[in-house]
């Protein structure tokens, strides 16, 4: 019997891609490193920052890596003030209260970016947890966050079901062996399918998502 709904943030609950495509664009081109549409998807999309500097900046120290995290963080934010919610996001929340069932957010983001983009959204009193990757010390695509939503929730994996968008994070929800909707805001339907998702959505008004819960 579903207990639990879990929700990925960036690209999931809201259609953050564009914006830190755009902040990772520009501070980037301070090394003179440039990057596109694909190698963001296929390279950067849904990862934590941490492995993503490693690989494109990997003359940097560790902690001039990190004030780089925090200079393209603090870059997201400023260009992210007009996010709004995705499609059908509030009524799945809504008829998850009237039934009862637990919801969490389990992000790879920064917990600064976590809190800001909750508020933003008017979100920040919604979730029962926010579980953070930055908190437990690993990330997507481990199903470490995930394992952890369902030992906070005490339910099993069937009794779950995560919404995902990356591959990193359709990944770590299919390895928690949750039941997986994917979300097409960041990759194609077919991709999203060869990772183990059920089905591909574009937002939560669709119909099919709707004919699984009811």
């Amino acid at each position: 019997m579903l207990a639990a709904l879990l929700y990925d943030l960036d690209g999931t609950i809201a259609d953050t891609d564009p914006v830190h495509y755009i902040a990772w664009q520009d501070v980037l081109q301070e090394f003179g490193v440039q990057i596109d549409e694909t190698i963001y998807k296929q390279r950067m999309s849904g990862r934590t920052n941490p492995p993503i500097i490693a690989e494109f900046l990997p003359q940097l120290s560790s902690g001039e890596s990190e004030a780089f995290a925090d200079r393209k963080e603090a870059r997201f934010r400023e260009l992210a003030e007009q996010l709004q919610p995705m499609a059908g996001l509030r009524e799945l929340i809504d008829w998850g209260k009237q039934n009862g069932l637990k919801q969490a957010v389990v992000t790879n983001a920064p917990r600064e970016n976590a809190h800001f983009m909750l508020k933003l959204l008017k979100l920040d009193r919604v979730f029962d947890r926010v579980i953070l990757a930055d908190d437990l010390g690993i990330g997507k695509p481990d199903p470490a966050p995930y394992l952890y939503a369902l030992n906070e929730f005490r339910i099993s994996p069937d009794q779950a079901i995560a919404f995902e968008d990356s591959p990193s994070g359709v990944r770590s929800a299919v390895a928690a062996k949750i039941p997986t909707i994917g979300i097409t805001s960041t990759q194609m339907p077919e991709t999203l399918c060869g990772l183990g998702v059920k089905f591909a959505i574009a937002d939560f008004t669709a119909p099919e998502l709707w004919t699984l819960l009811k």
